[in-house]
C-alpha cells in the first residue's frame, strides 16, 4: 500500500514512512492510494469472527507487508484488549461505548496501535523519534499512556492551558519518563498550528525525526474504523439500517467510519455532531469552507475551529458535494442543548452520557430516525473525564474508576509556553 499527499506535491510513501513522517513535506495529509472492499462473505459471517480477526482483516491492506501477519495480530491483541459494547438506550437508539481502555477515551485504540507500529519500525534503530502532538483533551492522555516507555520514542504534548478538564490534564502531565507536557497560553488551534509549523521547520527536522500522533497520522486515524465494524457485528441481528452519530472535533473518527463503509460495511448514514465549533455544519449548508477560531465549550475535545480530517472525508467522496450530502450530515448544538440532552437521557433511561456523547445523541434526534433505522451515538469518553459538569448537570455522584484514581493524587508537571520559538527552543535542546 502506498500513501499520497492530499496536496499532491510530495512523493508517494510506504505505510512505515507515512507513520514516521506523520505529515507530508508539502503540508498535505497522507491518504491511501486505494481502498479495496472486503469480500461480502466477511460481513455475512462477521458474527463468527473474534475481535482480533475482524481488526486484522480490516486493517491488513493499509499496513501491507511491512508488518508480518503474526506480528500485526500480536499488536492487535495488545491494542484491542478491552470491550466495545453497544448499549441499548431506547427502542431504536443505542450508544457505542469506547471508553473501556486505559485512559477511558476512544483515542486509546489509535494511540496504542500507532505506538506499537512505531515501536516495531524502530526496533533496530538507535535514532530517537520525537512524537509531537496537540490535544484538545483526550488525545494527550491516550498518546501519553500508549507511548509510555516505548523504546526510542520521546513524546511532547501541547495542550491549551485551562481548556482541558482536570482529569484530562492529570493524565498527560503526571506520567514522567519519556512524556513531556507543554502548557500553551492559547486554544487548541494554536497548539495544532505550532505542531504543523515544527514539522515544516528544517532547522528542527534536520536534527530531529518528528512524527505526529494526532489523527493526521494514518496509524492514529485508520484503526478507528474498527469501532464501526465492531458495532455492526453486535447490531446485525436487529435487521435494521444503521445510522452513526459521531461527536466530531478534528473529524478523524467519523472519517475512519467512512473508510469502514468504503470497505463494504453496511451503513445508511453518517452524522457529524458538533458543538458550537460549526465550520463543517456551515460548509454543508453553504458549500463554503470558512474556518473560524475555536470556541471553548463543555465538550472540549471537540473545540476545533479548522478540523484537519475533513479534507480526507471530501476525498472519500471524490470531492463531490452532492455525493457527500447523500451519506453525510452535520449538526451543531450549544452547551445548554448539550446539558438538556444529558438530563433527558438520564431522566428517561438512567444512562449517564458525557457531554460529547450527549452531542452525538442530539445528532440522532435532529436527523429524525425512520422506523427501519437504528441510531448509534458514540460515547467517546467516560463521564468521569468531565466530572464537574456531569455531576452538576445531573445532580448525581460518579464513582471514580481505577484507571482514573491512579492519576488523581500525582503531581502535575508541565512547561509553560506561549509562542512557537519556545517550542522550537525546547525541541532543539
Amino acid at each position: 500500500m502506498q500513501y499520497y499527499s492530499l496536496h499532491n506535491k510530495a512523493p508517494k510513501v510506504s505505510f512505515s514512512e507515512a507513520v514516521i513522517k506523520g505529515l507530508a513535506p508539502d503540508k498535505g495529509l497522507y491518504f491511501p492510494e486505494s481502498i479495496t472492499p472486503l469480500p461480502p462473505s466477511f460481513f455475512d459471517n462477521i458474527e463468527n469472527l473474534d475481535t482480533i480477526e475482524i481488526g486484522f482483516q480490516t486493517i491488513k491492506q493499509f499496513v501491507g507487508n511491512e508488518i508480518p501477519d503474526t506480528e500485526l495480530k500480536d499488536i492487535l491483541r495488545d491494542v484491542l484488549s478491552f470491550d466495545f459494547p453497544v448499549i441499548d438506550i431506547k427502542e431504536n437508539i443505542g450508544t457505542l461505548e469506547l471508553f473501556h481502555g486505559p485512559t477511558m477515551a476512544f483515542k486509546d485504540v489509535g494511540a496504542r496501535f500507532m505506538a506499537r507500529c512505531l515501536g516495531y519500525f524502530n526496533r533496530n534503530n538507535d535514532d530517537k523519534v520525537t512524537v509531537l502532538v496537540a490535544t484538545s483533551g483526550d488525545t494527550g492522555g491516550a498518546v501519553a499512556q500508549g507511548f509510555l516507555g516505548v523504546k526510542g520514542v520521546d513524546v511532547v504534548i501541547l495542550y491549551p492551558s485551562g481548556k482541558v478538564s482536570d482529569i484530562q490534564e492529570r493524565q498527560l502531565t503526571t506520567l514522567g519518563q519519556n512524556i513531556t507536557a507543554l502548557e500553551v497560553d492559547g486554544v487548541f488551534d494554536d497548539c495544532q498550528d505550532m505542531v504543523k509549523k515544527a514539522f515544516l521547520d528544517e532547522s528542527i527536522t534536520n536534527y530531529k525525526q518528528l512524527t505526529s500522533a494526532n489523527s493526521i497520522n494514518i496509524a492514529r486515524w485508520l484503526p478507528q474504523l474498527f469501532y464501526f465494524v465492531f458495532a455492526y457485528k453486535q447490531l446485525k441481528s436487529k435487521g435494521k439500517e444503521i445510522v452513526f452519530s459521531v461527536p466530531s472535533g478534528n473529524f478523524g473518527n467519523i472519517c475512519a467510519g467512512i473508510v469502514a463503509h468504503k470497505l463494504g460495511l453496511p451503513v445508511k448514514h453518517f452524522i457529524a455532531a458538533t458543538n458550537a465549533n460549526d465550520t463543517v455544519v456551515r460548509y454543508m449548508n453553504t458549500e463554503d469552507y470558512n474556518p473560524k477560531p475555536s470556541k471553548a465549550t463543555i465538550s472540549n475535545a471537540m473545540d476545533v475551529g479548522n478540523p484537519s480530517n475533513f479534507i480526507r472525508i471530501q476525498q472519500l467522496f471524490d470531492n463531490n458535494f452532492e455525493s457527500l450530502k447523500s451519506s453525510f450530515s452535520a449538526y451543531s448544538f450549544n452547551d445548554q442543548s448539550t446539558k438538556d440532552a444529558m438530563k433527558e437521557v438520564y431522566q428517561q433511561t438512567k444512562y449517564i452520557a458525557d457531554p460529547h456523547g450527549a452531542v452525538g445523541y442530539l445528532g440522532l434526534k435532529e436527523y429524525n430516525l425512520k422506523e427501519n433505522e437504528y441510531g448509534v451515538f458514540l460515547e467517546t469518553a467516560h463521564p468521569v473525564k468531565f466530572l464537574d459538569i456531569v455531576e452538576e448537570t445531573l445532580d448525581t455522584k460518579i464513582l471514580i474508576p481505577p484507571q482514573i484514581q491512579k492519576v488523581m493524587n500525582k503531581e502535575k508537571v508541565s512547561i509553560k509556553t506561549n509562542d512557537y520559538n519556545k517550542l522550537k527552543e525546547f525541541l532543539l535542546n
